[in-house]
């Protein structure tokens, strides 16, 4: 598939045959009758939690964790406090399964598996580039524009992926990316708005230096990110769609380079291809 000057993979993520358009309020209305759910997304240095219930964002709360093994419990906790609810009343748990950090992914996936099992409630796994994507706000979308959401991805490369706009919704153009940022922003036409932090930024530049027109929804427009990953995860619980736990694993897009298993790339399997099949440790790291 061709899309905007660029030959890409056509992998898709958990949430792109969704029958639900890719809106923040299609997705909270669609996942109003799933009950409380908690969003978890441990794939960026910052994590980002998030509450829905009733087809509303109850509650919302980002943190930078000097680790996400020791600091996520807590910020649950404290998310549930702020929220009034308890464990108990969860009745799901989503968490973004990335792209994202190899490490913060696993633990992020841990956590909420053993969350789920102890309560015990559905599991369910939500692309990160989706939640990302749905930051922008409403007000913001227009038939000419690309969504970009952006992820480091480390040594000159990023995670991301292209949505365009349909009515009042996005719809995902490709599937989930590793590229060179110095090839991927330049390649970019028309006007574009990028999701992300510090990468965001140096693809915003490229592009207006190139002649285009980009804006950027940095750290405080991603505050809802894991607010968006229980939305659409509440859309798949109503829809009685759940992910298997023993199962359910990190999308990595890229095999990991410290698998504890194994470094090589299986056949058959590319840059853009993901590590299914195989198993990693959730080791706590700094």
């Amino acid at each position: 598939m061709t899309s905007h000057g660029l030959s890409v993979s056509t992998r898709r993520g958990p949430t792109s045959d969704s029958p639900v358009p890719l809106s923040a309020r299609y997705t909270l209305e669609a996942g109003a009758a799933a009950g409380p759910v908690l969003g978890i997304d441990t794939g960026a240095p910052i994590a980002s939690l998030g509450l829905v219930a009733g087809g509303q964002i109850r509650g919302a709360l980002s943190r930078e964790l000097k680790s996400h093994c020791a600091g996520l419990p807590g910020a649950v906790e404290e998310l549930l406090e702020i929220t009034g609810f308890s464990p108990c009343d969860l009745k799901a748990i989503a968490v973004a399964i990335g792209p994202g950090s190899f490490t913060g992914l696993r633990i992020g996936l841990s956590y909420a598996k053993g969350l789920s099992m102890a309560l015990p409630v559905a599991i369910v796994g939500v692309a990160t580039l989706d939640a990302m994507a749905l930051c922008v706000p409403a007000a913001e979308l227009h038939p000419a524009l690309t969504v970009c959401p952006i992820l480091d991805a480390r040594k000159g490369e990023i995670y991301t992926a292209l949505y365009g706009i349909m009515s009042d919704a996005l719809k995902k153009m490709t599937g989930d990316l590793v590229v060179p940022l110095v090839d991927f922003a330049p390649r970019i036409t028309g006007e574009a708005v990028f999701v992300g932090e510090s990468k965001a930024d140096e693809a915003r530049s490229l592009v207006c230096a190139n002649g285009g027109k980009a804006t950027v929804i940095g750290t405080a427009g991603l505050q809802l990110r894991g607010s968006f990953v229980a939305a659409l995860g509440a859309a798949r619980v109503a829809n009685h769609d759940f992910d298997n736990a023993a199962t359910l694993e990190p999308l990595y897009v890229r095999a990991p380079q410290a698998s504890i298993y194994s470094t090589a790339v299986k056949s058959g399997e590319g840059d853009h291809g993901t590590s299914r099949g195989r198993a990693y440790s959730a080791v706590c790291r700094s």
